[in-house]
């Protein structure tokens, strides 16, 4: 099969051929995502958490949960996808078992819908967030656990980032969200100072992101380790809900969230005298001005302690002598009296850095763009394990992998070491794969493998400690 036909803007001279099945891979950096799925024992919780397949198929939920970690890793974004992955039997060597079938999969990812969970929806009640299914809760419960052992102990602050994002889908029951697109609108919340999801909460299109996110960031808090001391939340204005403001005052979280500008705290803000404002700084198109304002929404109890409020004026340079824009106001309310208001500012800014990169990871990198199934609780097993497989991303970057691969996005990942290509061999019943990669990527490689296999060591080393009893060697 091919050509041999030359010439330097023709076919390339080479010719494709069939070779043997198992003895070459094109993945062969693949396995460091269930090297290091095993490393943090998601494995063993999956096993003992997750619901078992009610069709008979050889896999169990943990080899499931693998397999749809792999692929997404590996960049499929569809349970097809699956196929190619099952094309590459030199991987499935290496991975020690095969593949499952895109039906397996999605008979797995339909165990975690049930029905049941809407039956105490209000008929009056079109907006809906349905309660999780015991799957559901597993998975958050593992995912909980992935947190606590791949995050690092000396990490004692937790800034929580909290926004939802829209995820298109023609699905029969999608709902149509808030700017017309029909699909899904989840919430997710992520760990800045070690970038890992530590919530999400998957809700119809049309369920705004106001709509209770208090349950979203509630889970978030009780979802971070036992050793995190500090804890701190930033949020947009679909956050700006009585409810969870009481609830940060009360816990002693500190926060910044976007105030929504109703009349009144537009009123105040157009208040402030001109000696009242100080420059934040200038952009090339605008000046960025803040001030300091006295405002009590209504539903505020008057017995509790103010928030603060800081305005932020939005001065677009002038181009026109006598046609300049007005001035655009947003406010920022916060809790946190001891910060500097430029300060306050721009660490509440920080925020969009934080959760737009996981936003933009997830859908556009991982798997979360595209909905596998029709069924409100597949999808919402769907987009957790991508919550789950970009954590565990992480934690391969940030324990395992060198340090200029820190901040490395799913791609680079793949095209740097999961689209390894090697050549399988056995020599004293060992199994070797020889690749072409420079021996300084090989070394990165080996001692990646290194760090995961010390992490499993120690891990089980630990559980062997709490319980008295030895566990299984690796």
């Amino acid at each position: 099969m091919g050509s041999e036909r030359e010439g330097r803007q023709g076919i390339l001279p080479f010719v494709i051929e069939p070779g043997e099945r198992d003895d070459v891979t094109a993945r062969a950096g693949l396995p460091l995502v269930v090297e290091t799925l095993r490393a943090l024992g998601v494995d063993e919780l999956a096993q003992a958490a997750l619901p078992q397949p009610k069709r008979r198929r050889g896999f169990t939920p943990a080899q499931e949960l693998e397999s749809v970690v792999t692929l997404l890793a590996a960049g499929g974004d569809r349970l097809e996808d699956v196929r190619t992955l099952s094309e590459d039997p030199g991987l499935e060597r290496l991975l020690g078992e095969a593949l499952p079938s895109p039906d397996a999969l999605l008979d797995f990812l339909g165990q975690f819908h049930d029905p049941a969970c809407w039956n105490d929806r209000p008929l009056e009640k079109k907006a809906y967030v349905p309660p999780e299914s015991s799957g559901l809760r597993a998975l958050d419960a593992i995912n909980r656990e992935l947190v606590a052992r791949g995050a690092a102990r000396t990490t004692t602050r937790a800034t929580i980032d909290h926004d939802g994002t829209i995820i298109e889908a023609h699905k029969r029951d999608a709902k149509v969200a808030y700017e017309g697109t029909r699909g899904y609108q989840p919430l997710v919340a992520v760990w800045a100072e070690e970038q890992l999801i530590v919530a999400d909460e998957f809700r119809d299109g049309n369920v705004a992101g106001g709509e209770d996110p208090l349950s979203s960031a509630q889970r978030a808090m009780e979802n971070l380790p036992p050793w995190v001391k500090e804890r701190y939340f930033r949020g947009d204005s679909a956050s700006y809900y009585t409810p969870l403001l009481k609830y940060l005052v009360g816990e002693g979280i500190g926060f910044s969230i976007s105030a929504d500008m109703t009349q009144e705290l537009r009123t105040c803000c157009l208040g402030v005298p001109p000696e009242g404002w100080t420059e934040l700084e200038q952009r090339a198109s605008e000046r960025v001005d803040l001030a300091e304002v006295e405002f009590t929404p209504g539903d505020w109890p008057k017995t509790a302690q103010p928030l603060r409020y800081v305005a932020v004026r939005f001065t677009p340079q002038q181009g026109e002598l006598f046609d300049a824009p007005a001035p655009k106001h947003l406010a920022i309310v916060s809790n946190r009296a001891g910060v500097e208001a430029d300060a306050l500012v721009r660490w509440h800014w920080e925020k969009a850095g934080t959760i737009e990169h996981v936003h933009r990871a997830m859908k556009d990198e991982l798997g979360a763009g595209v909905m596998p199934s029709g069924r409100f609780g597949a999808n919402a097993a769907w987009f957790r394990i991508n919550a789950l497989t970009f954590n565990v991303l992480t934690v391969l970057k940030r324990r395992a992998l060198p340090e200029r691969l820190r901040e490395a996005r799913p791609k680079r990942l793949r095209f740097e070491l999961f689209t390894l290509p090697g050549k399988l061999s056995v020599h004293q019943s060992r199994l070797s794969v020889r690749t072409s990669a420079r021996a300084e990527r090989l070394r990165e490689l080996v001692a990646a493998r290194g760090h995961l296999l010390a992490m499993l060591q120690a891990r089980r080393a630990g559980e062997a400690d709490r319980t008295g009893r030895p566990t299984r060697r690796p």
